[in-house]
């Protein structure tokens, strides 16, 4: 298939982690970074390891963490050309410490950053129209501005026929906000392929379980859901198939950016007109491939990579 550039739109960071679980930022500690972040860099990053055409719409401060992301995605093969700089606010920022029961705490400087000044400009405009496929991640809705963004490169896409993919990635609070469900049930209502983890799929329905959830959003129009289970794997589900698919088990070190490459791995290997199957297990070996390495983007993958992962793990398995 491949017609077109796989292209996304939302926050670039720069992430600066604790060195040591159950480290506290309320006093002087180790950190380890700063490497290259945010959800929608992670995703369109992996698209780009994998060989397919990509670029982003985003924006970055003109200091060392705008530049650092700028080099890290043009170095991967992403078009940066529609990535901003500013000389008025710096880079957004995310630091991260890790408790000791595994769960993750944020501190983060996105709304007052570059990316709070992401526009559809000239350069974004040019790079929709070579679009084939445009991404949405839920975490780039943070402002009335990204949603106005959002919504137009939406249009541009679907005007010229191409397919929408939409990954909540939204904490359950978010939906509180009425602003911040209506932007998601808009983005949900336009997607062909809806990547949910686990819990997200029954938030933006009034389902009461997994299987009635499923049925309602395949009634909005969208093509297909793809759940991202974690240790439990993944699962398909377009209305007359459903399959599933088993985890590739190995040892975490950070989960950051795992369900990220994943969607990206998934959506890109569709696009190559790779079968479902195959396109689930090199989603689940991507998302798993990145919690063995520290940093959000460090995991990102090459087929090659994918495939020596692949085989690794199962002869682990047969051995086991």
């Amino acid at each position: 298939m491949n017609a077109g550039k796989i292209v996304t739109l939302g926050e670039i960071l720069v992430e600066i982690m604790a060195q040591d679980v159950g480290q506290s930022f309320r006093s002087a500690g180790p950190l380890v970074g700063p490497f290259a972040s945010g959800a929608p860099a992670i995703f369109i990053d992996q698209v780009a390891k994998l060989g397919h055409p990509c670029g982003m719409i985003s924006a970055v401060g003109d200091d060392d963490f705008g530049w650092l992301n700028i080099e890290r995605l043009k170095q991967d093969g992403v078009d940066v050309g529609a990535i901003a700089i500013s000389e008025e606010y710096p880079t957004g920022s995310a630091f991260v410490r890790y408790r000791d029961n595994g769960e993750r705490d944020f501190v983060f400087n996105i709304k007052h950053s570059a990316c709070s000044k992401i526009a559809v400009d000239a350069a974004a405009e040019r790079l929709l129209e070579d679009c084939g496929h445009f991404h949405v991640m839920g975490s780039s809705l943070f402002s009335f501005r990204m949603i106005d963004a959002m919504k137009k490169a939406i249009e541009i896409v679907k005007a010229k026929g191409g397919t929408i993919s939409f990954d909540p990635n939204v904490r359950k609070e978010m939906l509180n906000i009425p602003e911040m469900r209506a932007a998601l049930e808009f983005m949900l209502g336009y997607c062909d392929i809806f990547l949910p983890s686990g819990p997200e799929l029954m938030l933006l329905t009034e389902a009461k379980d997994e299987a009635s959830a499923i049925d309602e959003i395949l009634k909005q129009g969208v093509q297909s859901i793809v759940v991202k289970r974690g240790a439990e794997g993944s699962s398909y589900h377009d209305g007359t198939t459903t399959l599933r698919a088993p985890p590739l088990l190995t040892k975490e070190i950070d989960p950051t950016g795992a369900g990220d490459c994943f969607g990206a791995t998934f959506v890109t290997c569709r696009r190559l007109g790779r079968s479902i199957e195959e396109s689930l297990l090199y989603a689940n070996a991507s998302g798993a491939r990145t919690v063995t390495v520290r940093g959000p983007m460090e995991g990102a993958s090459t087929f090659a990579e994918l495939d020596a992962f692949i085989s690794e793990r199962r002869q682990a398995g047969a051995s086991a």
